[in-house]
């Protein structure tokens, strides 16, 4: 698989589209199924789709709905089914299957991805 080098910085003194996100470590082509989920309204909201990339600390996936940046999020990895939580850092351009969202685990564990990184 083709691996992918880049740094994350979260530079938390700028705010909204002025703050930037840059990806951390190795990330490898990979496609994984995976849902995203977040709480609206006291009810569950959740859309299904599959990443285009993913490393140690996150992913970036296509995925139907209306998620937000700095929203928190459950991800679930769903050949695993190990779940993790997540924040959206990041959403690119929609395309027929959903939007290009780049998520930041937040404490993944060593085997979400079943890869060693």
């Amino acid at each position: 698989m083709p691996l992918l080098y880049d740094r994350y910085d979260d530079n938390e003194e700028l705010e909204g589209s002025e703050k930037r996100h840059l990806r951390a470590g190795v990330r490898v082509n990979s496609r994984v199924k995976v849902s995203v989920e977040r709480q609206a309204e006291g009810r569950p909201e959740r859309g299904e789709g599959q990443t285009m990339d993913i490393s140690a600390h996150g992913c970036m996936a296509i995925v139907p709905g209306q998620f937000e940046v700095g929203e928190k999020l459950m991800v679930t990895n769903l050949i695993n089914q190990k779940a993790c939580e997540a924040v959206l850092v990041w959403r690119g351009h929609q395309v027929s299957s959903g939007w290009e969202l780049g998520l930041r685990l937040k404490d993944p564990g060593p085997d979400f991805w079943e890869l060693e990184f």
